[in-house]
């Protein structure tokens, strides 16, 4: 995936900076730069297990908030660990929808080499922007 970490937008928490060819692909590229926060091999979370991920917002940067705050929650509620194997963006009247298949696991501290929790996804910095034919974003995550 296309991603990298920012050490110099939020010294305190973790930022990425990611980017794709389609928004579908910013959106994944976005999603396995939160799982390689939280642990430091995302190849080892076998997708065994599928969730599927649903939202609506009027923005897109909001609908990446709401998407990541999604995994997030898996993570806090369910104890799971998902990549996002299917993303699907569609604009419709007024907003965009997001359809999303996230497929995983239920953390396993044998496994898995935790490295930080993160507890929510920030509106500081959060972008969703298209230069020339790639889409990029900025991403917050509060650890």
């Amino acid at each position: 995936m296309s991603y990298r970490f920012r050490e110099d937008i939020a010294p305190a928490d973790v930022a990425i900076e990611a980017w794709g060819n389609t928004l579908e692909e910013l959106f994944t590229s976005c999603a396995e730069a939160l799982l390689a926060t939280m642990i430091e091999d995302p190849e080892e979370v076998e997708c065994c297990r599928g969730v599927p991920i649903n939202v609506e917002e009027v923005e897109l940067d909001l609908l990446l908030f709401s998407f990541l705050q999604e995994l997030i929650y898996y993570k806090d509620a369910q104890r799971l660990l998902l990549h996002a194997d299917r993303v699907r963006i569609v604009q419709q009247d007024g907003g965009f929808e997001l359809e999303a298949l996230a497929r995983g696991e239920e953390i396993d501290r044998g496994r898995h080499r935790l490295l930080v929790d993160v507890k929510a996804v920030t509106l500081y910095c959060l972008s969703v922007v298209q230069e020339d034919s790639l889409w990029k974003a900025t991403v917050v995550l509060d650890v």
